[in-house]
């Protein structure tokens, strides 16, 4: 059976503390959310990677366990290039707003 894929579980943790905030505190900020969703895509790349190693030197044998970690870290990689981007673009029109 095809294993469900999650989504960047930052954003989801981020979805559960904005529901828990406490009275009079900032839980979290852009900053830090941002610097938690890019640990988890480098994550990603770095299990991706180990496990692609793992299976060249014969340590696992399943190649499906192999792809789907490649595929988890592409996929990741690309929604935050693509979050990245729209962004930076979100930025420039701002800087453009006349005020």
């Amino acid at each position: 059976m095809i294993e469900r894929i999650n989504g960047l579980k930052g954003l989801h943790n981020l979805e559960i503390q904005k529901n828990q905030k406490t009275s009079g505190q900032n839980d979290l900020n852009f900053s830090q959310m941002l610097k938690d969703a890019i640990n988890e895509v480098n994550d990603l790349q770095v299990k991706s990677d180990k496990m692609t190693t793992d299976y060249a030197a014969g340590r696992i044998t399943s190649i499906e366990q192999v792809t789907v970690a490649a595929e988890k870290a592409s996929l990741s990689l690309k929604l935050t290039t693509e979050v990245t981007s729209k962004v930076i673009e979100a930025y420039k029109e701002i800087m453009r707003l006349q005020l």
